[in-house]
């Protein structure tokens, strides 16, 4: 009986980890970032933590289905681990002060030590950062700007590799939450103050980034994309991120920026370099800078692949595709739309 108990447990248990195994494949790994697949020294540091914490656990639920089950056998015979022996001794004092004393404290004590530690080597030092990158949450999504380079973009951060970045972080509504897995763990974001977050990737490549600490209706739709590349790289796209945006010289492109004056998208959104002096600039700032749009990866704050198509249904019908955000359905006949979308599709 004890045996036909135990082929059960074993056959459960092994089924749930394949079943979450069928699960994790079918899902896209751009989409589904892994704190467990480091590409950082923060991010390491953590999974370390990570998997100490896994093998002293699993070590302990180990220790505890045998003993478990050896009190079984014991009881099925007719004993017990409580009863006196035949010198009057108590025979279960030892169990309790090694199993119910010693051994949580000294497993308590490793997770404790390892975690000080832990947290003393991703401590943010921010002396040692190139340079710094302030952010600001936003219901839902990401402004950044390069302090030190003087520009602003959104739901995009580029990084050189290899280089602590400082990341300084506020919010300007509600509490938002600073994550991106592969490189650092979380950091909020709360109104009136400046937390600060040191990230640094040892690998070229693009990394997602999420909001962590729920912030309302589109909390799960609040992302944003790291891309760490040669410092080369960073350099030209720094380069051209400082340029203001180009006039467009074809005719559907002029026609479409008409289309932004008369739409009102200028009452909410910034594109350095625009000539329209009946909008105050330093007040626009609802939306994100548009100044390089279609430079970007994604549209809406990491929800939508950056393609026409995507533009086009963004600009109708956003509330469809993210409801309660603060973009509103543009409603434009199909003429002036494909007009708008030449012009947005220049500022690179």
């Amino acid at each position: 009986m004890l045996k036909k108990r135990l082929f059960c447990y074993v056959t459960f248990f092994f089924s749930v980890l394949f079943i979450s195994a069928c699960r994790a494949v079918s899902i896209s790994p751009s989409r589904m970032p892994s704190a467990l697949n480091p590409q950082g020294p923060g991010a390491a540091r953590l999974a370390e933590l990570w998997w100490v914490m896994l093998a002293l656990g699993t070590l302990t639920y180990v220790l505890v289905l045998v003993l478990l089950f050896a009190a079984i056998r014991r009881r099925q015979r007719g004993t017990s681990a409580t009863e006196p022996d035949s010198t009057g001794g108590d025979t279960g004092r030892p169990w309790v002060i090694w199993g119910g004393i010693v051994l949580p404290l000294v497993v308590i004590g490793i997770v404790f030590g390892h975690s000080i530690y832990t947290l003393a080597t991703v401590d943010n030092q921010t002396e040692n950062s190139a340079f710094k990158i302030e952010i600001f949450g936003r219901r839902w999504w990401w402004e950044v700007r390069y302090l030190d380079h003087g520009f602003s973009t959104a739901n995009e951060i580029h990084i050189p590799v290899g280089v602590p970045v400082e990341i300084q972080l506020q919010s300007a509504d509600v509490i938002h939450s600073f994550w991106v897995p592969e490189l650092h763990g979380k950091m909020d974001l709360v109104p009136t103050r400046i937390n600060k977050i040191t990230i640094q990737a040892d690998k070229a490549g693009v990394y997602r980034g999420e909001c962590a600490e729920f912030c309302g209706l589109q909390h799960a739709h609040m992302g944003f994309m790291v891309v760490a590349e040669s410092e080369a790289d960073f350099n030209s796209w720094v380069s051209a991120q400082q340029q203001p945006a180009a006039a467009p010289t074809d005719e559907a492109a002029v026609a479409g920026q008409q289309v932004f004056f008369s739409a009102g998208c200028v009452y909410c959104h910034t594109v350095r370099g625009l000539d329209d002096k009946s909008v105050d600039r330093s007040a626009v700032d609802l939306g994100p800078d548009l100044t390089h749009l279609s430079s970007r990866l994604t549209i809406a704050s990491g929800s939508l692949t950056q393609n026409r198509g995507n533009l086009a249904g963004w600009i109708s019908d956003s509330q469809h595709i993210k409801p309660g955000n603060l973009m509103p359905n543009i409603y434009l006949n199909s003429q002036d739309l494909q007009n708008l979308l030449a012009y947005l599709e220049t500022l690179r």
